[in-house]
């Protein structure tokens, strides 16, 4: 089956003296092959950067770099999960870096009260919701990969909070990953300190941007995510990426 091919113009911005062969070269295409489902995923390390340095909100961040004191446990880099296999090649936090400086002023905050966050999801790469859905065809738990993941758009983060000292969880109101009806928001029959834990990070995190998933206490996506691409970047890939083009 032949794939349709998505084109992406991307225009430079030139300044004065502009050489001549420079500006034949103001506009550069690049193309996308849209996968089996019609969607856009960009896995091209270039066609990425340019991304980027046309604008620079969409670059990846690396959480561990940019908020040094957050905490991670990132679930998918081990087996101990509802998927028994170890999605992730390495224990890594990326997010759009517009996404990542909203977190990190939501850290500020916390650190100010003696809390922090502990990330255990945020950035996926497309291929990994495929090998989950391969493995859990359903999407209560997992994306469906013919529409795509916020997480793959780098703009959804899973979460909690944490003493920022003993690195203790605070008391929500089910394990991560719980995907029964108590973890909803909609979920009132909970202690007044889990009420007002769970109040707290959503509270902290809305406040900076995110929106909470009414299905996941943990689960925050960053409110115009819509303005990003789907990734196929892996974790590798990323970390070779000091600097956009």
């Amino acid at each position: 089956m032949k794939h349709a091919l998505l084109k992406l113009t991307l225009g430079l911005v030139l300044s004065a003296p502009v050489l001549a062969h420079a500006a034949a070269q103001a506009a550069e295409s690049y193309s996308i092959v849209l996968n089996q489902y019609g969607l856009a995923v960009v896995s091209d390390v270039k066609v990425y950067q340019h991304m980027v340095k046309h604008d620079a909100k969409k670059e990846m961040l690396d959480l561990s770099s940019t908020i040094p004191d957050i905490k991670l446990q990132i679930v998918y880099a081990t087996d101990q999960h509802f998927v028994k296999q170890k999605m992730y090649s390495q224990p890594k936090a990326y997010l759009r870096k517009v996404a990542a400086e909203a977190l990190k002023k939501a850290q500020a905050e916390l650190k100010s009260k003696g809390l922090s966050f502990k990330v255990w999801d945020a950035y996926r790469p497309y291929a990994v919701t495929e090998r989950m859905w391969a493995l859990v065809k359903d999407d209560r738990y997992v994306a469906d990969p013919s529409h795509g993941s916020k997480h793959n758009r780098g703009c959804a983060v899973d979460l909690t909070i944490v003493n920022a000292k003993t690195g203790a969880e605070l008391k929500m109101p089910t394990p991560y990953l719980d995907f029964t009806p108590k973890a909803y928001h909609a979920n009132t029959k909970l202690s007044k300190e889990v009420l007002a834990n769970r109040a707290l990070l959503r509270r902290t995190m809305e406040k900076y941007g995110f929106l909470a998933y009414n299905e996941e206490w943990w689960h925050y996506n960053y409110a115009e995510w819509g303005n990003y691409e789907l990734m196929n970047l892996s974790f590798e890939q990323l970390q070779t990426l000091k600097q956009p083009l």
